[in-house]
């Protein structure tokens, strides 16, 4: 299956992504610029992801643990995910987001 991701200076990348997978690895093992600080253990938002709108509705809503991380992000948005919290499956295949902003 394939996932496309929108980087920071609004290139669009098509990646392969497997089943189980987070979608904060895939992006990261493409050499995509994700910090990803906590190694997918939802303790930061460097993964940061804003979702296209029709995607959005087809992943499983965030957990109250999701949303306490995203209260610490920078400019989130109602489309906003952390990219370790998406497990791809098959009904994701095509799935579009954008990196949020890098804020150092």
């Amino acid at each position: 299956m394939r996932i496309f991701i929108t980087d920071r200076e609004n290139k669009e990348h098509e990646l392969v992504a497997e089943e189980g997978r987070r979608m904060m690895e895939i992006i990261r093992d493409a050499g995509l610029p994700v910090k990803a600080e906590c190694g997918g253990c939802c303790a930061c938002a460097t993964c940061h992801v804003y979702v296209l709108e029709d995607w959005f509705t087809k992943l499983t809503e965030a957990d109250e643990e999701e949303l306490d991380m995203l209260d610490m992000a920078f400019d989130v948005r109602d489309q906003s995910r952390l990219s370790c919290q998406i497990i791809m499956s098959d009904a994701l295949d095509g799935f579009k987001a954008t990196l949020a902003p890098d804020y150092d």
